[in-house]
C-alpha cells in the first residue's frame, strides 16, 4: 500500500513512477534434457561412491606421531598449547592416559611447534586416527587426513547454461546425495540413527580452468570423506544430522540472496584455499594417481 501511495503522490507531481520488484530466488537452472549433459573432458566417470572406510588400523598412536617428530632434550621456556602446562613440566593431561612417559616433549618437523608427546598422543587418539596429524597451533597437516562422511554418491557433469559473472562458460553442476542412516564408531554417536536434510544437493562451479580445478580437488575431497561429516546443524539447531564440513559449495544456480550464489569474484579462490586448508592441493592430484 505504501508502494502504491508512493507511486500516486510522484504521478501527481508530473513525476516518472518506477517501482522495483524484489529480488527473486533462482536456485536451479532451467530445465536440462540428458542430451544436453555432457561428461567433464579430462575427468574418468561423471559418477564416484564412497562406502563405509574405516581408518587405517595397526600401527599404534605413538608408531604414528614418531615419523612425524623430533625428541627435545631442552624445552623451551614456554607453555604446551594443548594442556597448558609448562612444556619443562608434566603434561597436565587428566584423561586416559598414553603410554607415554607424561614428561617427554617432541617437536614437529615441519612447523616446528613443540608439545607434551602425551598430549600430542591424546588428541590424536581422540581424533580420526587415520594416520595423520593436524598441528593445534598452525594446522599445518602430516600425512593424509580423512574425515568421517557417511556413505554415499557424487555425480558431476556440464550444463549448457552460464552462472552469473561467468557468462562465457558452461556450468559444472555437483549432485550430493547421501541417505539418512547408522552412525559408525567413528561419529559422534556409534549406533544412533543420522537423518540426511535437503539431500540430492545440487552445487555450481564454472566450467572454466580454474572451475575444472576446483571439481578435480572436491574429487579428493569426497574420496578422504571431508565435504560432509554427522554433526549439529547450524541452521536448524538439529543434531546427529548430516552438515557441510568446512569446504563452501554454491548451491544457487541464478541468484545470490543467501551468499551461496553467483557472481562471487572470490569464490574459486576461497575454495581452493579451504580445500588447502584440508591438505587438499594440486600435489594431491598426483597423490591419488599413486
Amino acid at each position: 500500500s505504501l508502494a502504491g501511495i508512493t507511486g500516486i503522490l510522484m504521478s501527481a507531481a508530473g513525476l516518472p513512477v518506477c517501482l522495483t520488484r524484489p529480488p527473486k530466488l533462482v536456485l536451479h537452472p532451467p530445465p536440462v534434457s540428458k542430451s544436453d549433459i555432457q561428461a567433464i573432458p579430462g575427468i574418468s566417470h561423471s559418477c564416484r561412491k564412497t562406502t563405509k572406510k574405516q581408518a587405517r588400523k595397526g600401527k599404534t598412536p605413538e608408531e604414528v606421531l614418531k615419523k612425524y617428530l623430533q625428541k627435545v632434550r631442552h624445552p623451551p621456556d614456554e607453555d604446551c598449547t594443548i594442556c597448558m602446562e609448562r612444556l619443562a613440566a608434566p603434561s597436565g593431561y587428566k584423561g586416559p592416559q598414553p603410554a607415554v612417559k607424561p614428561d617427554l616433549v617432541g617437536k614437529l618437523a615441519k612447523c616446528g611447534h613443540v608439545f607434551h608427546l602425551h598430549c600430542l598422543v591424546a588428541m590424536y587418539n581422540n581424533g580420526n586416527k587415520d594416520g595423520s596429524l593436524q598441528c593445534p597451533t598452525c594446522k599445518t597437516i602430516y600425512g593424509v587426513k580423512t574425515g568421517t562422511q557417511p556413505p554415499g554418491k557424487m555425480e558431476f557433469h556440464i550444463i549448457p547454461h552460464a552462472l552469473p559473472g561467468h557468462p562465457d562458460c558452461k556450468t559444472i553442476r555437483i549432485i550430493y546425495n547421501i541417505p539418512p542412516g547408522v552412525q559408525g564408531p567413528e561419529h559422534p554417536n556409534p549406533g544412533k540413527n543420522f537423518t540426511a536434510r535437503g539431500f540430492p544437493r545440487h552445487c555450481y562451479l564454472p566450467d572454466s580452468e580454474k572451475g575444472r580445478k576446483v571439481l578435480k580437488l572436491l574429487l579428493v575431497a569426497w574420496d578422504r570423506r571431508l565435504i560432509f561429516a554427522i554433526g549439529t546443524s547450524s541452521t536448524t539447531g538439529e543434531s546427529d544430522t548430516v552438515v557441510w564440513n568446512e569446504i563452501h559449495h554454491k548451491t544457487e544456480f541464478g541468484s545470490n540472496l543467501t551468499g551461496h550464489g553467483y557472481p562471487d569474484p572470490n569464490y574459486l579462490d576461497n575454495v581452493l584455499a579451504e580445500l588447502a586448508a584440508q591438505g587438499i592441493t594440486e600435489a594431491s592430484l598426483a597423490q591419488e594417481k599413486d
